[in-house]
């Protein structure tokens, strides 16, 4: 048997190695001799040095390296370091054939021999320029970041560890909170909370939603340095490693201070701008029906101050008599409240100094109150001057007195103190209708019951209590609301439930000199013997008046709008007084009318009256200069003292009519009105029956119909003073009716009732009244008296 041959193992190992060296084209590898001789070279050193082994076998391999390099000696050092240490390792620019140079990675490695003698080395390269090409770039971009991130100062962008403490911080953290990143680096990021969000746990609550979730963001109040807050905007963002692992948080924090304050400043303006117009047009409105109601309260006072003094001396009548003239002053102040609300008041402001009216109006506020309530005044001293109408301030001052008397039911403390007060830009930037400027500040504080926000909100609404039923009209704080925006003024109301409410009122300065407003003494009624022209478009507001200045001793002439009155003016006659209403129907206003009057009568004096002026003789919210003004409704004794004053005489004392003569009076109005013959009808037949019950209890004779056809039927049957129809009835009109009937009897009156406007126009050829539905027994009476006397 024979034995093979041993294989000769590490030949085959040096001869795969030298094909490996020799194929591979990711490395350039090549021996040199100990002097640095290029001894071999493999097809990587072609690819990547760009030699042929021809062209670079015998050469020293210090041509691979730049000439810089070669300069500073490094082919030398290298071989140096390998004939010491065995071994160099270096990373730098290596030149090609071209000229070109890259980034190479180089290993130089000692060959000896069996007794350690240095034989010369091997030398391994390998292009890295794609892998410096992306370092670069990662270190541009980081250091690009650090740059953008420290350049950013209207954001904290900071670092945190995965337990919340700050590891880095830019500029605007430092901007924006006022701690240095050597201050601040290391500490827990929860100290940039308030001590109330820091105890609730807000900050790890952060931490825990982001870690969880990925992100956490959040608006609240943040503390700096100096211990200061601001509003901030932050967003935390967790970080995590390759593996998944969080290893950090990045967190970016804006203050948001001035945005937050900008949208609640635009919020507030809003707010403000819409309660301003919704007061402006209840305004309009409750000014609009004060104006009519006055006029009514007008005709009753008129006609129960004449009743009460023709029968004074009736105990029975006089007290019923004053019973129903209080109840017409309610109503007087009622109409007032509306109108102070609505700003359609005619004031009457003067130059004051508040200090003398709160020390005069203390003693009547202490009595007003009651023993419970401990009133306190304090007044600043150098109190400026303003200009304001003080009779009327008065009675805001006294209906806030009141208001916050019932809100201390057990008693408390009633404060009231005025202060010079300057409402600047940044306040007043709410409030459009308030100008920034120098104020008079006036406050009502009390130690009351308080009021809730949304209380608050709706205080100045008119017809709104938080009273019970019967117990107050919530006009009261409306009033004060409306006065002082009519003089110019703001008014807050500052309230906290169980701790009271403070009304503030802030009137303008006024730079002039304040006057002493001197009291009205009490005067005798006087009456006297001019003549007064009476303008006035209501005819029962016209007959009153006529009454009331006939009994006053005057001659009256009277005309029903502005034109009428001119024709009385240019006929000649002659007349002291022109007395008119200021809305007056027609195209030709009062105030003009006036004009023309006293250019045709040098002397003579005009009275105007109303209980609404639109704006004809003020402006301003002020009386214009030179015009007097009596507001309806007025008693007989306001008139009298008002034309006295303008005449500027002291004119007759008027005393009470004697019962001889009021009796005498009584006597013949009862004969001169006499029973009539009514024909009533009405298609509702209950409202037919209750107009019949009240004619028959007037004293006159009434038939009914419910139909045109039943009213034709009795017209022919008998005959009738007045026909009192409806305008609305099945079948035939009540229009188209009176013109039959007024066929059938040719001097029948006829009076139309409806709730509808009879149209202007609608019915001529005849004469006719019109009763408004629901219209009242007066009412009834005076359109029958007019049938009377027309017949």
């Amino acid at each position: 048997m024979s034995i093979p041959e041993p294989k000769n193992v590490q030949g085959d190992a040096l001869d795969w190695t030298r094909r490996w060296v020799q194929s591979s084209a990711d490395y350039s590898m090549f021996r040199m001799t100990p002097d640095g001789m290029v001894a071999s070279w493999n097809e990587g050193g072609v690819r990547i040095e760009g030699y042929q082994p021809e062209e670079i076998l015998g050469q020293h391999f210090s041509v691979l390296y730049t000439d810089d390099d070669c300069r500073d000696c490094i082919p030398d050092s290298v071989l140096d370091t390998v004939r010491q240490s065995g071994r160099h390792d270096w990373q730098g620019w290596r030149r090609r054939k071209d000229g070109t140079t890259f980034w190479a990675s180089v290993l130089t490695s000692a060959l000896g021999d069996d007794g350690g003698r240095f034989e010369g080395a091997v030398q391994v390269v390998r292009d890295v320029s794609e892998n410096r090409r992306a370092h670069e770039a990662a270190l541009e971009s980081e250091q690009r970041f650090r740059l953008l991130v420290q350049g950013v100062t209207d954001y904290a962008i900071f670092m945190l560890s995965p337990e919340g403490f700050v590891t880095n911080w830019n500029s605007g953290a430092r901007r924006i909170k006022g701690y240095t990143a050597d201050e601040i680096i290391g500490s827990h990021f929860s100290r940039f909370y308030t001590p109330e969000d820091a105890a609730t746990g807000l900050p790890q609550r952060g931490l825990d939603i982001a870690a969880r979730e990925g992100r956490f963001e959040a608006e609240g109040r943040r503390v700096r340095r100096d211990g200061t807050t601001f509003w901030a905007h932050v967003i935390l963002d967790a970080i995590h490693d390759d593996d998944g692992k969080l290893v950090g948080f990045a967190k970016i924090t804006r203050d948001i201070t001035e945005r937050r304050e900008a949208a609640e400043l635009l919020e507030k303006t809003q707010a403000a701008l819409f309660q301003a117009q919704k007061m402006e047009a209840i305004g309009k409105l409750t000014g609009g029906v004060a104006h009519d109601f006055n006029n009514v309260l007008q005709v009753l006072r008129g006609n129960l101050e004449l009743l009460e003094n023709r029968h004074h001396r009736d105990a029975w009548s006089s007290e019923r008599l004053a019973h129903a003239i209080d109840a017409v002053e309610r109503g007087a102040r009622l109409a007032s409240q509306l109108l102070a609300f609505g700003r359609r008041q005619a004031l009457r402001p003067v130059v004051v100094n508040l200090a003398a009216m709160v020390r005069e109006i203390d003693n009547m506020l202490a009595r007003a109150l009651g023993e419970t309530i401990n009133v306190e005044t304090v007044v600043a001293a150098g109190l400026w001057n303003t200009l304001v109408d003080l009779h009327q301030l008065e009675n805001v001052l006294l209906n806030l007195a009141i208001n916050a008397r019932d809100a201390m039911p057990e008693g408390g403390r009633l404060t009231i103190d005025l202060a010079n007060a300057v409402l600047d830009d940044r306040y007043v930037r709410p409030f459009p209708d308030v100008p920034a400027g120098q104020y008079v500040m006036l406050g009502v504080t009390d130690t009351g019951t308080g009021m809730p926000a949304d209380v608050v909100e709706r205080a100045f609404d008119p017809f709104f209590t938080t009273k019970p039923e019967g117990q107050g009209t919530g006009l009261g704080l409306s009033m004060a609301y409306g006065f002082v925006k009519q003089s110019g003024g703001h008014i807050r109301i500052y309230s906290e439930v169980g701790h009271g409410t403070t009304i503030r009122i802030y009137l303008p300065r006024s730079m002039e000199a304040a006057v002493d407003p001197q009291a009205r003494p009490h005067h005798v009624m006087r009456g006297g013997k001019e003549t007064i022209l009476v303008v006035e478009d209501d005819t029962r507001v016209q007959s009153t008046v006529v009454d009331m200045l006939t009994g006053l001793g005057y001659s009256v002439l009277k005309a029903d709008d502005a034109e009428q009155a001119l024709a009385v003016i240019r006929s000649g006659v002659h007349v002291d007084v022109l007395f008119t209403d200021v809305v007056m129907p027609g195209t030709l206003r009062s105030p003009d009318m006036a004009r023309q009057a006293a250019t045709l009568l040098p002397h003579l004096k005009v009275l105007f009256t109303s209980g609404y002026t639109q704006n004809a003789i003020v402006h301003g919210g002020r009386l214009d200069p030179g015009v007097e003004l009596l507001g309806k409704p007025y008693s007989r004794e306001e008139l009298a003292h008002k034309l006295r004053h303008i005449l500027g005489t002291p004119g007759e004392a008027i005393h009470a009519v004697p019962d001889s003569t009021a009796t005498a009076r009584a006597t013949t109005a009862e004969l001169s009105a006499g029973p009539l013959r009514v024909l009533v009808v009405e298609d509702d037949a209950a409202s037919l029956e209750a107009v019949s019950e009240i004619l028959q209890m007037l004293g006159h004779q009434a038939q009914r119909a419910l139909d045109a056809a039943e009213a034709m039927e009795n017209l022919k049957a008998g005959r009738f003073d007045v026909l009192l129809t409806d305008l609305n009835l099945p079948g035939l009109s009540g229009i188209e009716l009176a013109r039959h009937a007024r066929a059938f009897q040719p001097d029948l009156y006829i009076v139309f009732a409806s709730g509808e406007t009879l149209e202007e126009g609608v019915v001529e050829g005849f004469p006719h009244g019109m009763l408004r539905k629901p219209y009242t027994v007066n009412e009834l009476e005076s359109a029958l008296r007019t049938a009377h006397c027309g017949s």
